[in-house]
């Protein structure tokens, strides 16, 4: 194979790793993953609520112009390919850090959003060997002849103004419901009522609490009337009294409502099965009634604004959430897709074992 179809099978490889890398954080809908995507990654790196839905456009955007870009030879050798490996790096930088926090073995570090989960460690891999394909790309190219600077810069601007326009901003709000009735408060009404609230302030659950099944039995003799304070009396003033199942879950998650119908399953197989109750993401609220219609039953459920829900949620957790507390004690909790999903088999042997 000569340096020519070399030289293009990386630009093809590289460039197609960006690009299903940019659109993989747009599933299964824009504005819910990049909004995803900025908890998970930018508020954590200290970026503000109201520079990253900006800072998290940008930077898909940037994905899908390098993707472009490395596929036409304007400027190809001096400006794409280092500003590709840079790129990189950086990731590579804030990939192994997150490793080092977590362990690097679990958890989604979403290079590939929801649609392909990826643990840090991976991504690591993966990012190294495209920063040896460039390399070794950057070395077999031809220096850059005549070229246009305003092709990189129309198709830059060009990609990130296009998410912009696929995933518009948000108007922040804050959105409470049940099943009796519908309530709608504005960021407004509340910031006169509260003064500011900071997302720090919001209590998120000690991973201490949580409790291996292997102890369960144990833990229900030892704590059962011992009364704790679980840090979702917020959401709900009961949630700490006897069993409770609290389910983060986003109206349009396909996985979301699959569980909602195998808890309304458990629910009808068992006449003592806990109270369910509900906390769903303000993100295509108006998919609500379809989802109690697919789970068959209609729960108790709560509206909140996407960064309270993730940070509720809690740092590193996916949707579906699925939280079984006993006296405010987290028993079990199930998250996202991956080796911590909810299992209803696995719940059920938990609660009535």
């Amino acid at each position: 194979m000569n340096k020519k179809n070399i030289s293009w099978s990386i630009r093809i490889v590289v460039a197609l790793l960006f690009i299903v890398s940019a659109i993989a954080k747009l599933y299964p809908s824009p504005y819910f993953a990049i909004s995803t995507f900025e908890v998970k990654q930018l508020y954590t790196l200290g970026f503000s609520d109201s520079l990253a839905p900006y800072f998290s456009r940008i930077l898909i955007g940037i994905e899908f112009a390098l993707g472009f870009l490395l596929l036409n030879n304007h400027f190809l050798k001096r400006i794409t390919i280092p500003a590709t490996v840079g790129l990189l790096s950086v990731f590579i930088i804030h990939l192994s850090y997150v490793a080092f926090l977590s362990g690097g073995n679990s958890g989604n570090c979403g290079c590939f959003g929801e649609l392909i989960p990826m643990t840090p460690i991976e991504a690591i891999i993966k990012n190294i060997i495209a920063v040896g394909l460039l390399i070794w790309l950057w070395k077999i190219l031809e220096n850059d002849k005549k070229s246009n600077i305003w092709m990189l810069i129309s198709v830059t601007l060009g990609c990130i103004l296009g998410l912009f326009m696929l995933a518009p901003m948000k108007a922040s709000s804050t959105s409470i419901s049940n099943s009796n009735d519908n309530i709608n408060i504005s960021t407004d009404s509340i910031s006169k009522l509260t003064d500011s609230v900071k997302i720090e302030e919001i209590k998120t659950i000690d991973s201490s609490k949580i409790i291996t099944e292997k102890a369960v039995e144990e833990v229900k003799k030892e704590v059962g009337p011992k009364q704790a304070v679980s840090g979702y009396a917020d959401l709900y003033t009961d949630i700490d009294k006897g069993q409770k199942i609290l389910c983060f879950f986003v109206p349009g998650c396909e996985h979301c409502r699959d569980a909602a119908k195998d808890l309304h399953a458990l629910q009808k197989k068992h006449k003592d099965f806990p109270q369910v109750q509900i906390v769903f993401m303000d993100e295509e609220a108006e998919k609500i009634p379809d989802f109690f219609k697919y789970a068959g039953k209609q729960f108790p459920y709560k509206v909140i604004d996407i960064i309270p829900f993730w940070t509720k949620l809690g740092t590193g957790k996916d949707t579906p959430g699925v939280v079984y507390l006993y006296n405010g004690n987290v028993i079990k909790f199930y998250d996202g897709i991956a080796e911590k999903s909810f299992n209803s088999k696995a719940l059920e042997k938990v609660i009535y074992k």
